[in-house]
């Protein structure tokens, strides 16, 4: 019987909540969810972005 190889494995999605116990984290999980915060991160503030033009643009039509 063939031994189950370790990347076939699903693999637990990376998640962080904030005030988490970090004390058994290691280095590499720590800087792989600073990663993965950062990218969050820029992904909400795209959104503001295009929210805020989205709310300029129809300010500017009804103010007409």
């Amino acid at each position: 019987m063939p031994a189950i190889d370790e990347d076939d494995r699903p693999k637990k999605k990376i998640s962080h909540e904030i005030g988490q116990d970090l004390t058994l984290l290691s280095v590499a999980e720590l800087t792989e969810r600073i990663k993965l915060l950062r990218e969050e991160i820029t992904r909400l503030e795209a959104d503001i972005a295009r929210k805020q033009a989205t709310r300029s643009a129809a300010d500017a039509f009804f103010k007409k």
